[in-house]
């Protein structure tokens, strides 16, 4: 416990920076309008890339003993993975509503 204690007296700054994101994040999302929102985070969601890039280093680089870490890393490449999947498909979804229909305009 005191370890846990001194980890967050250390990272103090870091912490505090968090959770400034957080109510950062809320505020800037909630005031975006619904028509809006879905494909800004379609657009969102594809950038993970980059978090899943990330978490395969952190992952790669990490001690094989520290099953904790290669936990926590494994389910970050999962769920960045989800996450950039689930942008493609509903960006893909949204450019399908305006697609047309082509007529077929065969003589039989």
């Amino acid at each position: 416990m005191q370890d846990f204690f001194q980890y967050i007296i250390d990272n103090e700054q870091t912490i505090y920076l968090i959770i400034l994101m957080i109510f950062l994040g809320i505020e800037v999302i909630s005031q975006v309008p619904s028509i809006l929102h879905t494909p800004l985070m379609s657009g969102a969601n594809a950038i993970h890339g980059v978090i899943v890039i990330g978490a395969i280093i952190v992952t790669g680089e990490t001690a094989s003993d520290d099953y904790f870490t290669l936990a926590i890393g494994f389910l970050a490449v999962i769920v960045g993975t989800l996450n950039v999947v689930g942008g493609f498909v509903v960006t893909d979804r949204m450019l399908g509503m305006f697609k047309t229909e082509k007529k077929n305009n065969s003589n039989n």
